[in-house]
């Protein structure tokens, strides 16, 4: 019987084909904060692909909602 995959911050790099150690998540959030009415999905650190997994992830409710959102406030931190 397969595990079920892990839904955490360094999984999200992971899929997101993104180094997922600690330090280059937090380095990452660390240069990319963005302007309080700038969404997650519409920045430019993504790639069309990113921002596509990421859209589609948060319409449906998915899994991965949560570590979204956390990284969404983690990239807000004026918000």
């Amino acid at each position: 019987m397969m595990n079920e995959p892990e839904y955490n911050i360094n999984e999200l790099f992971a899929q997101l084909g993104l180094d997922s150690s600690d330090e280059a998540i937090d380095s990452f959030i660390e240069k990319n904060q963005l302007a309080k009415e700038e969404k997650l999905i519409e920045s430019n650190v993504w790639t069309d692909n990113q921002r596509m997994f990421l859209q589609e992830e948060w319409e449906k409710d998915a899994e991965w909602v949560e570590v979204i959102d956390d990284l969404n406030v983690r990239m807000h931190p004026d918000a």
